[in-house]
């Protein structure tokens, strides 16, 4: 059995493994990694050996540290690495190219059904029914999608909302608030199985899911690169953010909003924590639009948005797909009974 593991920024694991009685044997780490002294190849193999093939990845990690010499470096790649190697060398943990992804193009619905699509998807992929899904967001009206665990009176002005017509979603993962009018950011979801993470702390999940996102964009002609926790920028500032939430049943919601044209004045005097930001960086008033998007690749949004999808489907297997009936209906009934009540909007008050 063979499993790898590529480290963001980093070399690549490979790790080729056998099963004898419940136990791993016949263990053999390989890779473009750098590690000295050579010796200590045998000592990470003969530590993974025998170990329970039920074994996580930081019970495996912990054994290779413990089995290394102080004097021992590891470059390009950890202890941590190796486990999830041996992890998906055993089909416990899985790599982009164990997935047929569906890749769902925009579709203009009601921006709260988007929310409410995040919950339906990712329990249907931890539940088997839909395999691992990047969705683009479209929407025909505005709205604020604040945090789960945001303030509603410490993030949104209601009479700025009011005055501008703009009503406020409260999402299931956590995170910062987003404003949304129709054209105004790029938005996706992607929705894995927890076994594509597996081993990977929430921050290293972060910069392992935005990866082929870093290279779409240089794929428009922006140099972008994570920044922890979970932001994405450029050599002229942040273009976007990231929120994520891991279901128990089994799936990863991951999903990014980038500011493609937003009118900065309107969002100022929609979301409060918006004049803390700018008040921070010396600015009195934001007299422009925030638009990273447009102004650094010349594209239309439709255009990026397609390119986007080309690039994804260029770097892993996937197929077109939609919605199903039966998925929009749960999402409508699920903004009804959930996500446009004042329980749930007004949970953190």
């Amino acid at each position: 059995m063979r499993g790898e593991y590529k480290v963001p920024g980093g070399k690549l694991v490979a790790v080729d493994v056998e099963e004898v009685g419940g136990r791993l044997a016949d263990v053999s780490v390989s890779g473009d990694f750098f590690l000295e002294p050579d010796e200590a190849l045998d000592d990470i193999n003969a530590a993974l050996s025998g170990m329970p093939v039920d074994a996580g990845v930081e019970q495996l990690a912990g054994a290779v540290s413990g089995a290394l010499a102080d004097d021992v470096a590891m470059v390009g790649f950890s202890a941590e690495a190796i486990g999830i190697a041996v992890r998906r060398a055993l089909g416990k943990a899985t790599g982009w190219d164990d997935h047929v992804f569906d890749v769902i193009p925009p579709r203009v619905l009601d921006p709260a059904m988007h929310v409410a699509l995040d919950e339906v998807i990712a329990r249907e992929v931890a539940a088997g029914e839909r395999p691992p899904t990047l969705r683009f967001w479209d929407w025909d009206s505005p709205l604020v999608v604040i945090g789960s665990f945001q303030s509603f009176r410490n993030e949104v002005d209601p009479e700025g909302a009011e005055r501008h017509g703009i009503d406020v979603v409260r999402r299931i993962s956590g995170g910062g608030a987003m404003f949304m009018e129709p054209g105004n950011t790029i938005t996706y979801s992607l929705v894995v199985p927890t076994s594509l993470v597996e081993g990977l702390s929430f921050e290293r999940s972060y910069s392992f899911l935005d990866e082929w996102v870093i290279e779409a964009l240089a794929d428009v002609g922006v140099n972008a690169h994570f920044v922890p926790l979970n932001d994405i920028a450029s050599d002229k500032g942040k273009i976007g953010g990231a929120a994520q939430k891991r279901f128990v049943a089994g799936a990863v919601l991951h999903h990014v909003t980038m500011a493609y044209d937003i009118d900065a004045d309107k969002m100022l005097e929609v979301l409060r924590i918006g004049r803390e930001k700018m008040s921070d960086k010396g600015t009195k008033s934001a007299n422009k639009r925030v638009d990273p998007m447009r102004s650094q690749t010349g594209m239309t949004r439709d255009a990026i948005l397609e390119s986007f999808a080309a690039s994804f489907a260029r770097r892993h297997r996937a197929k077109t797909s939609d919605y199903s009936e039966g998925e929009l209906e749960t999402a409508k009934r699920l903004v009804d009974e959930k996500f446009a009540t004042p329980e749930w909007t007004h949970r953190v008050p």
